[in-house]
C-alpha cells in the first residue's frame, strides 16, 4: 500500500508538470493555430517517428533478452517487450529515472528470473546506454556547439559530468567484487540497526545471491562478443530515438537540414537535460528544444514543433507503457490469487 501511495504521489506530480510546460507553452499561442498547423502535417513522416520509438523498446528488449539468455534465463521476446516498456514507464514517473530498473527487477522475478541475473543484465544495459549517451553526446558537441547558450553548456557540463559518474558506479557494481560485498554487509548493518528478524537467514540468502552474481559478472567479462553486440543494439536504439526529431521537422514540411544535423542536436539536447532530477526531465526538456532548435524552426510553429515531437518520442510511448503496465499489475494480481487458491 506504500509503495502504491508514493507511485500514485509521482504520477500527480508528473502530471502536474505536464499540465504546467503545456500551460508555459501555449498561453501566449492560438490554440487554432497550433492544431491547425498539427492537423496539416504529412502523416507518413509521423509514421515514421512512431516506427523509430518503436526501434528504441524493440532493441533494448534485444538486450535484455540476448543478456538473460547468456545467462541461462529463458525470456519470450514478448515478455523482454514487456520490461522495456515497464521500465520507460517507471522511470518517466518517478524523479531521476530511480523507478524503472527496481520494477523491471520486481516483474522479471515474478516470471521466475533469477534477481541476481536480472539485476546483472540490466547493470549492463544501463551501462551501454550511458557508454552511448556520452560518447554520442561528446561527438555531436563539436558541430553543435553554437547552438548552445551559456545555461544550456552548464547543464552540458552537468548531464556529462553525472552520466559519467553513473557509468563508473555501473561498472564499479558489475566488476568489483570488493565494493558488492561491502554493499551487502552494510546493507546488513542497516537491517540490523532497524532491528530485522532473521538477520542471519537474510545475509546468507544476499551472499548467494552476491556468489552467483559475481560468478555470472566475470563470464561477461569474458563474452566480449555480447558486449559488443549489445553496444551496437545500443547505438541503433538511440540513433533511432534521436532520429525521431528529425522526423517531426520533415513532418512540419521542411527540408533545409539534414538528418544528421538535427540528430546530432537531439543527442546534445538529450544529455543536456538528462541530469535533470524532475520526472521524464518534463518541462526542462521542452524549454531546451525550443533554445537549441530555435535556427531550425520557425519561431510560428515552435509551440507545434515541440508538441509533435515530445508526443512522438515520449508522451505516446508513456501512454503505451502506461497502459502495458496496468496490463501486466492485474494479470500478475491474478495469478497470485490463484497461487494461494492451489494452496
Amino acid at each position: 500500500m506504500k509503495n502504491n501511495g508514493k507511485l500514485f504521489r509521482n504520477l500527480l506530480f508528473f502530471i502536474l508538470l505536464i499540465a504546467v510546460t503545456f500551460y508555459i507553452l501555449l498561453k501566449d499561442q492560438d490554440i487554432l493555430q497550433i492544431l491547425n498547423i498539427i492537423s496539416s502535417v504529412k502523416i507518413q513522416y509521423v509514421l515514421i517517428g512512431i516506427a523509430c520509438i518503436s526501434i528504441y523498446v524493440i532493441c533494448e528488449a534485444i538486450n535484455i533478452g540476448r543478456t538473460l539468455k547468456s545467462l541461462n534465463e529463458k525470456s519470450k521476446f514478448i515478455q523482454n517487450i514487456k520490461y522495456a516498456l515497464i521500465g520507460f514507464f517507471f522511470s518517466s514517473v518517478t524523479p531521476a529515472a530511480s523507478g524503472g530498473q527496481p520494477m523491471q527487477i520486481y516483474y522479471m522475478h515474478k516470471d521466475k528470473i533469477a534477481i541476481s541475473n536480472s539485476t546483472l543484465t540490466l547493470l549492463i544495459n544501463l551501462s551501454s546506454m550511458q557508454v552511448i549517451t556520452i560518447t554520442f553526446a561528446l561527438i555531436s558537441l563539436i558541430f553543435n556547439y553554437n547552438y548552445l547558450n551559456g545555461i544550456l553548456i552548464t547543464f552540458f557540463i552537468i548531464g556529462i559530468l553525472l552520466n559519467l559518474s553513473a557509468l563508473i558506479l555501473l561498472l564499479i557494481g558489475i566488476f568489483s567484487k570488493k565494493m558488492t560485498k561491502g554493499l551487502i554487509n552494510f546493507a546488513i548493518k542497516i537491517l540490523k540497526f532497524f532491528k530485522v528478524k532473521n538477520i542471519e537467514e537474510k545475509k546468507e540468502k544476499l551472499e548467494k545471491e552476491l556468489a552467483k552474481y559475481q560468478d555470472n559478472a566475470d563470464y561477461i567479462k569474458s563474452n566480449k562478443i555480447l558486449i559488443a553486440k549489445t553496444l551496437i543494439t545500443t547505438l541503433i536504439q538511440f540513433t533511432a530515438y534521436y532520429s525521431i526529431t528529425y522526423w517531426t521537422y520533415r513532418a512540419l514540411g521542411f527540408s533545409r537540414h539534414n538528418i544528421m544535423e538535427i540528430t546530432t542536436m537531439q543527442s546534445v539536447l538529450y544529455a543536456t537535460v538528462s541530469g535533470i532530477p524532475s520526472p521524464g526531465a518534463v518541462g526542462v526538456t521542452e524549454g531546451a528544444f525550443i533554445e537549441i532548435f530555435k535556427s531550425v524552426f520557425p519561431q510560428a510553429i515552435m509551440s507545434s514543433a515541440v508538441l509533435l515531437n515530445r508526443g512522438i518520442n515520449f508522451y505516446f510511448l508513456v501512454i503505451v507503457s502506461g497502459i502495458i503496465t496496468v496490463i501486466n499489475h492485474i494479470k500478475c494480481g491474478s495469478n497470485s490469487e490463484s497461487e494461494v487458491e492451489q494452496t
